[in-house]
């Protein structure tokens, strides 16, 4: 009936998988990771629809493992919720090594009523690289900078093509992967035909800004047409837009040494400055008409006494259009190192994978190095508790058995079980009591070949053949003890080392989730479940190993004692028959 049920149980268990996982995209991607988009008051709360919205999916060892795709992310796909509709999406950096990745990902909707799920594909060495990265971004952005290439000029993601016109230094380690060093130089940007305002037309402007210093009139963006301008800078702390010397109201300050997000939007009728994605002053003004370049961070004209803006700047984006406050907003609060707008799910594979195989996933280096010495430690631990058992097994036994021919042969001389040959070589060879008995034998016929003890046996040779089998005794006892010490820092030993790979495993998680700014649990919890099993591991070689050393060591001490009995025994017979204070016989 067991075995029916064992049938069975595993029957089910891979039968389970597959039902579960028979609406796959395409067969020839082996992995899929679930992530959530939530932009209602449980995740994100935008408050409002945002429309077509490119999210960024943060990858990093806390949520990923980076097990089973390309090095380049080639072979990275996203679907949508049905399984079939492929989503465009941008790597702005791949980096397995490092464990981190930046993803754009085009959402053709993002609605506050309901969470949406996607899927993260992978796990296809053959898939090319995908083509739609500049589809990522609908066509009414017309520039859009990640600051993601180094050494060269800013590049623009979107189809338009209007990379910067002037070099920067890039800033290493920013909010989203790479940014631009502000202050030294302007960053001009094209004044192409994509580029161009017309009189009252629409705009967009967003970027991530961190400040070092706070002063009087630094400029963030600059754009100047003849007598018409349009100014986005912070004024000692404060942020403002300025359209032909008008500007807006003094609002809430941000911080130097931290980063906001700035947007600026035009509709034709009014000039809205956000901060953080949420409405800081209004103008009631209409943009004038511009086809000239700007700049960000220095106003091309030293003359106009605008300061430059020391600091670093990231993610800008340049827009035809007048944004939706929820898309600003949705920018603000998902592209931060503390977005709840996505989740992760665990991973899951085309065959199917257990959630133990899921947290074997998720270990890194130094977790396998831990439980690689666990395991050895319980390898020698279960080999010496088997030995050990096997050898304390024939001990006992022939123990048994020796003791029943010592019993048998009451009445004979001592010596006889030695002389007349009847004990079995099996018995001789794993018993204890024989090799006492032996060496007690040995030492009577030494005695009498010298010519000692050949009437009655004294009791000093009595006390000289106790202590013979008192030496033989300790020599068994510390045989029966060889490698025990090996059980015992086994014990002592492995829970220590496995703790030590638990918190080694969670400080890189910590590590790891800060430095790609992502706090969340689903981001955590692979990796720490992944340190978790260090200290299982140790507490999994420590408690067999704790069991089988307290039952070899009564089993030991059993033995001990049998040997401890005989030797009392023995000189007791030993007395009584050959002993000088011993009772004759009467013939």
């Amino acid at each position: 009936m067991r075995r029916i049920y064992f049938l069975l149980f595993a029957a089910l268990s891979a039968l389970l998988p597959s039902l579960a996982q028979a609406a796959w995209w395409q067969a020839d991607w082996a992995y899929r990771k679930p992530i959530t988009i939530d932009a209602g008051p449980q995740g994100a709360a935008i408050g409002a629809d945002a429309g077509r919205t490119p999210v960024l999916v943060r990858l990093h060892t806390g949520n990923f493992n980076f097990d089973g795709v390309s090095d380049t992310g080639a072979d990275l796909r996203f679907i949508a919720g049905d399984d079939k509709t492929v989503l465009n999406h941008q790597i702005e950096q791949f980096d397995p090594l490092l464990g981190m990745a930046l993803i754009w990902v085009d959402l053709p909707a993002l609605p506050v009523a309901a969470s949406q799920q996607i899927w993260m594909y992978y796990g296809n060495k053959k898939a090319p690289a995908s083509g739609n990265g500049q589809r990522s971004f609908d066509p009414d952005y017309t520039l859009v900078y990640h600051f993601a290439e180094s050494g060269v000029p800013a590049r623009d993601t979107t189809a338009y093509g209007n990379h910067a016109q002037t070099m920067t230094t890039t800033a290493e380690g920013t909010l989203i992967g790479r940014g631009s060093m502000l202050g030294n130089a302007p960053l001009t940007l094209p004044a192409s035909p994509s580029m161009a305002v017309a009189a009252g037309g629409n705009f967009t402007f967003s970027a991530w800004v961190r400040p070092e210093t706070l002063g009087a009139g630094q400029v963030v963006y600059v754009r100047r047409d003849g007598s018409a301008e349009l100014i986005v800078g912070v004024d000692q702390g404060v942020p403002f837009v300025q359209v032909n010397g008008q500007r807006s109201s003094p609002g809430q300050p941000i911080q130097a040494g931290q980063w906001s997000h700035l947007a600026v939007k035009a509709d034709g009728q009014t000039v809205t400055l956000l901060v953080g994605g949420r409405t800081a002053a209004t103008l009631a003004t209409a943009l004038p008409a511009f086809n000239t370049p700007s700049t960000l961070g220095t106003d091309s004209s030293a003359a106009n006494g605008w300061n430059p803006m020391v600091g670093v700047i990231d993610e800008v984006r340049v827009s035809k259009v007048a944004r939706p406050d929820s898309l600003l907003l949705a920018d603000a609060l998902s592209q931060g190192a503390e977005s709840r707008l996505t989740a992760f799910g665990p991973d899951e594979q085309q065959a199917g994978k257990s959630h133990f195989g899921f947290i074997l996933a998720a270990m890194p280096l130094d977790a396998w190095i831990v439980v690689a010495v666990l395991g050895l430690m319980m390898v020698f631990s279960w080999m010496i508790m088997i030995g050990k058992s096997r050898s304390y097994g024939a001990i006992d036994k022939a123990n048994a058995s020796f003791m029943g021919h010592f019993r048998d042969a009451a009445g004979a001389p001592l010596d006889s079980l030695a002389k007349g040959n009847k004990v079995p070589e099996s018995i001789r060879k794993d018993s204890s009591l024989w090799r006492l008995y032996a060496v007690a034998v040995e030492e009577m016929g030494r005695r009498h070949a010298r010519g000692y003890d050949l009437n009655a046996v004294s009791s000093a040779t009595i006390g000289a053949i106790r202590a013979a089998m008192d030496g033989v005794m300790v020599r068994e006892n510390e045989s029966m003890s060889r490698r025990m010490n090996w059980l015992s820092t086994t014990i002592e030993g492995a829970p220590y080392v496995g703790l030590f790979g638990t918190v080694i495993g969670i400080m890189l998680v910590f590590v790891v989730a800060a430095m790609a700014g992502a706090v969340d649990i689903n981001s955590v919890a692979p990796g720490m479940a992944a340190a978790l099993l260090c200290t299982a591991a140790g507490l999994g070689v420590a408690i067999p190993a704790l069991f089988g050393y307290n039952w070899l060591a009564s089993r030991s001490d059993a033995i001990g004692a049998d040997m401890a009995v005989f030797v009392d025994e023995f000189a007791t017979r030993l007395a009584e028959e050959q002993g000088e204070g011993r009772t004759l016989r009467s013939v």
